[in-house]
């Protein structure tokens, strides 16, 4: 299955953040941000199957499940939006 994953650049580290698993970690490389991500993803996925909690995490999260597989929410859209902010 394919997940969105945004990488974000906050300060000097990156951050790599999927929306529909609500999941986000680091690292001072992009390519570093990219290999955690895959880890703490393996380990989510290890965490919820082993406590049985499969169908109530991915269903509270907007998965939508089709027969016996699983299906993230969709990103239909991304933009920039300008907003002030008073300082």
């Amino acid at each position: 299955m394919k997940l969105h994953v945004m990488i974000l650049k906050e300060g000097k580290r990156f951050v790599a953040y999927a929306p529909s698993l609500d999941l986000s970690t680091s690292g001072k490389t992009f390519e570093e941000a990219k290999k955690r991500f895959g880890e703490i993803v393996d380990i989510f996925v290890e965490e919820i199957v082993e406590s049985g909690t499969v169908d109530q995490v991915l269903d509270e999260l907007g998965w939508e499940r089709i027969k016996n597989e699983w299906r993230p929410p969709v990103v239909v859209s991304q933009e920039l939006k300008q907003i002030q902010i008073p300082a």
